[in-house]
């Protein structure tokens, strides 16, 4: 699962990376994302809405986050711990 981790990584980043850091909470990342909260994420047979993550993984996040790599290492980190990938 490293490859779908490793697209994931820089799908997330390119969506996520435009947001005005630090960010406070996942309202905070709307703006940034191209399709909104219906932007859809695709690696292997993984496929997922920005929504979808905020729903599965808003417990496993610690706002604030002062960068776009640590959020989405905590992303990826919730996405495996839950065996999504």
């Amino acid at each position: 699962m490293t490859d779908v981790r490793a697209e994931l990584r820089e799908q997330f980043l390119d969506a996520f990376g435009g947001a005005d850091f630090p960010v406070e909470n996942q309202m905070d990342l709307v703006p940034a994302l191209p399709d909104g909260p219906a932007t859809k994420f695709e690696a292997g047979d993984v496929s997922l809405t920005a929504m979808e993550l905020a729903a599965k993984l808003g417990s496993e996040q610690e706002f604030p986050y002062d960068t776009p790599e640590a959020l989405v290492d905590d992303i990826l980190d919730g996405l495996e711990s839950k065996g999504m990938i």
